[in-house]
């Protein structure tokens, strides 16, 4: 049986489609990487005006390690403490009324594929509702990200869900009635988020990229097939 070789133009096939494939999932997964977030440390929802202890994850997502980040806190939120990270020096200023807090990295930084969680207290906004965290992430390279745009959007701010106080007990009582209300005031929910910044919106864009990529491979094969059939 004798073995044909590629000819030029199925190898150059193969390597655009290769290329095209690599870039279609590269796309799908930097949109679905992890962001700047901050969580609650507690399975409960935050209440308003409630004494709270939160960690913002902060991952490398560049091949130049990260060196300082910059949260605004809510507007209504209090910065209270924070717990020390070594390598770390924590610094609070106020700016048109809101709280900015910033880590500077006094050694390497956050290293390319790595990320650093800062715990820290606060007091949460005294009225319920879904609060956004902007946060500044500087890079070694002078570059910013600026997360502080909307959820699905290619950098969101981490964003948490407030309730009333007394609303913890109500929502875990299993025996408990649904509170009547107009459907207009009720408080709006905050996205789905999956850990580490994962969005509904990240996985879709995933989803996407992976389907891309099925696709991709099957019409590759298929002219790569077409072109060593003919003669």
């Amino acid at each position: 049986m004798k073995i044909r070789k590629a000819n030029p133009i199925t190898r150059l096939r193969w390597l655009s489609g290769m290329a095209g494939m690599a870039a279609a999932l590269c796309v799908g997964v930097t949109t679905a990487s992890a962001h700047v977030v901050v969580s609650p440390d507690t399975p409960n929802p935050p209440t308003a005006g409630g004494f709270e202890q939160y960690t913002m994850r902060v991952p490398c997502e560049k091949s130049v390690p990260t060196v300082k980040i910059v949260l605004k806190l809510p507007k209504g939120a209090s910065w209270v403490a924070y717990e020390p990270v070594p390598g770390w020096k924590v610094s609070e200023s106020q700016v048109n009324g809101q709280t900015l807090v910033t880590w500077q990295a006094t050694n390497g930084g956050i290293q390319p594929g790595q990320f650093q969680s800062f715990s820290f207290l606060a007091t949460n906004p005294k009225q319920p509702g879904v609060y956004a965290w902007d946060a500044f992430q500087y890079y070694r390279d002078g570059s910013i990200v600026p997360w502080t745009g909307e959820p699905g959007s290619p950098t969101p701010h981490s964003t948490t869900q407030i309730v009333a106080a007394g609303a913890q007990d109500t929502a875990s009582s299993p025996s408990a009635p649904a509170p009547a209300g107009d459907a207009n005031d009720a408080t709006p929910q905050a996205p789905a988020n999956f850990g580490m910044g994962w969005t509904t919106a990240d996985f879709i864009s995933l989803a996407a990229a992976i389907v891309s990529l099925i696709l991709g491979v099957t019409t590759l094969v298929l002219n790569v097939r077409r072109d060593l059939d003919r003669p």
